[in-house]
């Protein structure tokens, strides 16, 4: 399960371009708290704790504590040239709220799959999993076995097992996780694309 974090923040009285830019000078990043019926809330929060944070790798699905607040990151924005963040949106939560959360997936037992041993390549089509969870279980990862898996066979959500009290919060479909492929298949679909190229280019 996901450790609770804590940030550090304070309020913000000014908003607007001009107030967030002196902020950013100052070394802090500007955010909001919002959600669970109360108003939302403008801080600011220092940036090189909040960097700490983002660098765990699990920032987006653990329980951030603030100022003694419970919260959910729900999404960062970053600077497009120096990659530096720049605001946070914070969602408040109960302690046993149902939350949703992206949740990376971790590959497994690659030995032990004939189909990659006999140079199949493992297409990854989703790295994460949107859950739908407690907030005080957020797991960490999903960890996914690949024990058995042959070339051309798919895994769907149907055949992962969650932990206890974890759902999928996609429910409409069995959506396909990975497949492994054989390495011809790649190459005969970019050899036809480099001839379907050459035909045009030769109209």
């Amino acid at each position: 399960m996901s450790d609770t974090l804590t940030l550090s923040a304070e309020t913000r009285d000014r908003a607007g371009k001009g107030a967030s830019r002196a902020l950013r000078r100052e070394g802090r990043v500007p955010a909001v708290i919002y959600g669970n019926k109360k108003d939302p809330v403008g801080i600011s929060v220092n940036e090189r704790e909040l960097y700490k944070l983002l660098m765990t790798g699990h920032f987006m699905n653990s329980v951030v504590m603030i100022n003694g607040e419970r919260t959910l990151p729900k999404d960062v924005a970053f600077d497009v040239v120096t990659d530096r963040p720049i605001h946070v949106d914070f969602l408040r939560i109960g302690e046993h709220s149902t939350v949703h959360v992206n949740v990376p997936i971790i590959f497994t037992d690659e030995e032990e799959a004939p189909g990659i041993k006999r140079g199949g390549v493992l297409n990854i089509v989703r790295h994460e999993l949107e859950l739908v969870c407690d907030a005080a279980e957020i797991p960490d990862d999903i960890t996914i076995s690949l024990k058995g898996v042959e070339v051309g066979d798919s895994i769907h959500i149907s055949a992962v097992t969650l932990p206890k009290g974890v759902k999928s919060a996609i429910t409409d479909r069995d959506f396909t996780i990975a497949t492994v492929v054989a390495p011809s298949a790649l190459k005969s679909s970019e050899g036809d694309t480099a001839t379907t190229e050459a035909e045009g280019e030769g109209e």
